[in-house]
């Protein structure tokens, strides 16, 4: 059982969290095929739950840090969606100042962290933010979100084992879509019970049901009460899947129709909607104005990234370093 409640009021905000991440990344795969954002792109459709379940558990100052699919973590997180928005666009308003795009989101006032494009490269980070909150003293904890390709990385194994002997305060969050790229996990992983990776070092492992947010709250709620507690990390494995491609490129050859749609019937954001139907939460209408609700919020974020001024040239030498004035710069 959680430690923390769930009822009518965390059901409601799961729906328009949920709501929110998929709208806005709807917006963003048509404004992608119109070249109004460019480079890479990753869309979370489909793993909605993986976030709202924990967002209903963890405080603003425990922080998150991902892998470059990144958009619905940063919203997750606070970040306004016209600073993500305008990021994506590259402009001077967006979170990371227009420099980092699609794939390094970040807010520091958010407890943010990114948004990385090396795979894996986001793990060793996050134990790293968790020794800094035990260093400090703190109750904090962090999250360190990663796909099923990432944990084929040596960097996770090293990672696992200090995390282990120090009792670092991070949650391993695997988010296993199935594929990592165009490969599925049966391709790549001897050990397809991706949770049992945790288990040599001691961490308490476990797999999740990703599509369901309460199945995410109560195992992250357990999760985050041992890192508070000082017992150390927790390695979970939310099996979880995606709507969409790997990234706007992907033909997705590898997988057949039939196994998408299978997915697509366990859509989270309309099993949470029947949820509230039918324990009489919310009617019909609510969702109708959380529909518009939504849609303006998504609108005007688009209105400001368009409106937004680009960067500056001389943006080209700032926030390389920490030292403003550090002298091996050169124009």
């Amino acid at each position: 059982m959680s430690s923390i409640e769930i009822n009518k009021d965390t059901y409601l905000m799961w729906y328009e969290q949920m709501l929110l991440m998929r709208r806005f990344e709807e917006k963003t795969g048509q404004l992608y095929g119109q070249q109004k954002i460019r480079g890479f792109c990753h869309l979370y459709i489909g793993q909605e739950a993986v976030l709202a379940g924990a967002m209903s558990v963890i405080k603003p100052e425990d922080s998150l840090i991902t892998a470059y699919r990144d958009h619905a973590h940063a919203l997750a997180k606070g970040v306004t969606p016209k600073a993500i928005m305008a990021e994506m666009y590259g402009k001077a308003t967006g979170c990371s100042k227009g420099k980092g795009g699609s794939m390094h989101m970040f807010d520091k006032e958010k407890n943010f962290y990114g948004g990385h494009g090396i795979v894996g490269g986001q793990v060793p980070l996050g134990a790293g933010i968790a020794f800094a909150e035990k260093y400090k003293g703190t109750e904090f904890v962090n999250i360190a979100y990663m796909g099923d390709g990432a944990v084929r990385q040596g960097a996770l194994t090293e990672t696992f084992n200090m995390a282990a002997l120090w009792k670092l305060p991070v949650i391993f969050v695997c988010e296993n879509n199935g594929y990592a790229m165009g490969t599925s996990v049966e391709r790549t992983t001897a050990q397809t019970d991706i949770y049992k990776l945790g288990l040599p070092y001691g961490i308490p492992s476990s797999p999740v049901d990703g599509m369901d947010p309460a199945a995410v709250h109560v195992a992250m709620d357990e999760a985050v009460q041992r890192a508070r507690a000082g017992e150390g990390p927790t390695f979970l494995e939310m099996r979880t899947y995606r709507f969409k491609g790997h990234s706007m490129s992907d033909p997705q050859k590898y997988r057949t129709k039939e196994e998408l749609e299978s997915y697509k019937a366990k859509d989270p954001i309309e099993a949470v909607k029947q949820t509230i139907l039918a324990e009489k939460y919310a009617d019909e209408a609510w969702f109708d104005e959380m529909d518009v609700k939504i849609k303006a919020i998504v609108d005007e974020a688009v209105q400001f990234a368009e409106e937004s001024p680009w960067p500056d040239a001389s943006e080209l030498y700032t926030d390389v370093y920490v030292q403003e004035d550090y002298p091996y710069i050169r124009d």
